[in-house]
């Protein structure tokens, strides 16, 4: 505990931490100031994040980095699984749909594009291991294929194809699950030696000790999980106040806020040549988000939303998140990467973000 200390004591964006209980304390006091909440609520998720970034790594030093990925997107995820939960049971089909498919696209495009740059500005190429890009976007392609059917069944003039689409949505959901599941048995039983990662970081950095490590994780991942649903509830009425769309919202905001502490340790790992790790968190969690949160939703709206939830999403989001999966497809293939192909990642991200600014989905949102 006193080596947690001491990391925030001589880390200034630690120190933003104090923002926190601020946070909390307002939406106590005055729920109804929503920018005043929405920037706090930002204040606070970068320090969590950071904290977060540092638990995370101490605990991939015991476990390595396969693990180490896929328990920072478990632990990113279950934040933006708790946040979806709240809107569903809320009705807000509309922002669950966009943060989910914001949250794939931004995690293979931004997330996967910003740390091959921040990584290339350090070292003039990166290699990482190809099995895990391949089999993440392998995955990414297939939940991608699941997210096309229902739109397509859509388009159908049938009797009751609302019921169809809902059927349809249902069984996609069973299956994607199961196919989540089979990955993991393959990668992390069957073939776990196809996927394990050099070991060539930088290992100058005091790390937590394992308990202290684990701790910290369970305690942030709460409090990231508390302050992300104030930032939900506020990032509506300040969105309409800047003049961003609820797709816009829920497509670019509440992705990128949300998925800030996964971000922060793929940038650290990348930073430190540990790109395996940092793949596995962009693209692990863009397929657990597809193959995992996705299907849950689907499954939970008939238990806590006001009605079931299909997988039928407006086509420009299907056509981005398509793209998006095509994309990660090609870059994993060679295993290399450079600052140049991250930064070409980010140009298409940030084309797809101006397209949703400019020219906002409105009425073409599923609902």
């Amino acid at each position: 505990m006193n080596m947690l200390l001491k990391e925030i004591r001589h880390s200034p964006l630690l120190w933003l931490l104090v923002f926190v209980p601020i946070v909390l304390a307002v939406e106590v006091l005055a729920p109804s100031a929503h920018t005043a909440l929405f920037v706090l609520a930002v204040l606070a998720i970068v320090p969590l994040a950071a904290l977060l970034s540092h638990a995370t790594e101490s605990v991939a030093e015991k476990t390595g980095d396969a693990i180490g990925g896929l328990l920072n997107a478990t632990l990113g995820n279950l934040t933006e699984l708790i946040i979806a939960i709240a809107a569903l049971y809320a009705g807000e089909y509309m922002l669950v749909k966009a943060s989910i498919a914001g949250v794939i696209v931004a995690n293979a495009l931004f997330m996967l594009g910003a740390s091959f740059l921040l990584g290339g500005l350090r070292y003039r190429t990166q290699e990482f291991n190809r099995a895990g890009g391949r089999l993440h976007a392998a995955l990414l392609l297939m939940a991608t294929v699941a997210l096309l059917t229902p739109a397509a069944v859509a388009n159908l003039d049938l009797a009751q194809g609302t019921a169809v689409t809902q059927k349809l949505s249902t069984g996609l959901a069973i299956l994607l699950i199961a196919a989540y599941a089979l990955s993991l048995l393959f990668s992390l039983k069957t073939h776990k030696d196809l996927f394990a990662g050099e070991d060539h970081a930088e290992k100058d950095e005091e790390m937590l000790p394992i308990g202290v490590a684990v701790g910290t994780l369970i305690a942030v991942t709460v409090l990231v999980a508390l302050v992300s649903h104030i930032f939900v509830g506020s990032v509506q009425k300040a969105g309409e106040t800047l003049g961003m769309s609820p797709a816009f919202v829920g497509f670019i905001v509440v992705a990128l806020v949300g998925g800030a502490a996964e971000m922060a340790v793929a940038f650290s790992a990348a930073r430190k040549d540990r790109l395996d790790m940092s793949v596995g968190i962009a693209l692990g969690s863009a397929s657990q988000i597809a193959l995992f949160v996705a299907p849950v939703l689907v499954l939970l709206s008939y238990v806590i939303g006001p009605k079931p939830m299909d997988l039928q999403f407006w086509p420009g989001a299907v056509v981005m998140v398509m793209i998006a999966t095509v994309t990660a497809c090609f870059i994993t293939n060679s295993g290399r990467s450079a600052w140049f192909i991250g930064a070409l990642l980010l140009f298409i991200y940030a084309i797809f973000a101006m397209t949703l600014y400019v020219v906002p989905p409105g009425a073409h949102v599923a609902s």
